[in-house]
């Protein structure tokens, strides 16, 4: 997982609420066994007219999505955070998220920013000119325009973020302390041992 550190540029002025996750990622893309090529599929229903802002060319791999209340509710299809990757997206804003979402969104190095409406309302209207930038590091949203907020994270989430660290990164974090467990399984218990890798 890349480390999330700033993420700074145009944003999508989506502002659409409650998006479920089969907007974000239509059914009929599950089927794939690979993450490539599913921000194709992204938005897939909204673009069919033509004049979706994920196609606006002024907004083409924008980094930042401004959103409604309640974005990824629905099912807890992961594709839909890969799906946002897969276009570019590494961070969305909106006054809520799904909890399902949020998790898949930061399992997968996206960060998702919760900020008041008014907060919001102001970046649907910057994003329309002017580019705008998250610190993770000081936990802020900020505008060319001296706007700036604040915003809240678990302090484990915003460290993994930092340090681009996922489950398996967590676990090798964990590689000598693993590695001695199993040789003192090894030693002590070798009939539980017996058969796998450990005993080898």
């Amino acid at each position: 997982m890349e480390k999330v550190t700033e993420v700074e540029g145009r944003a999508y002025p989506f502002g659409m609420k409650n998006v479920d996750t089969d907007i974000i990622i239509p059914a009929h893309f599950l089927k794939t066994v690979t993450r490539d090529g599913l921000g194709e599929g992204a938005f897939e229903a909204l673009r069919k007219d033509g004049d979706s802002v994920f196609d606006n060319p002024e907004f083409a791999g924008a980094p930042i999505i401004i959103a409604g209340d309640n974005f990824g509710c629905g099912s807890s299809r992961e594709h839909a955070a890969w799906a946002l990757l897969d276009m570019g997206v590494k961070a969305v804003i909106a006054p809520s998220f799904s909890d399902i979402f949020s998790g898949n969104a930061f399992k997968n190095g996206i960060l998702t920013v919760a900020l008041p409406q008014e907060a919001v309302d102001r970046l649907m209207e910057v994003a329309q000119t002017d580019p705008i930038t998250i610190d993770l590091e000081n936990q802020s949203v900020s505008t060319p325009f001296q706007d700036r907020w604040t915003f809240e994270i678990d302090p484990f989430r915003k460290n993994c973020l930092l340090e681009g660290l996922d489950e398996v990164g967590l676990t090798m974090q964990s590689d000598a302390v693993i590695s001695a467990f199993e040789d003192r399984l090894r030693r002590e218990q070798p009939w539980v041992a017996s058969g796998t890798k450990a005993a080898a």
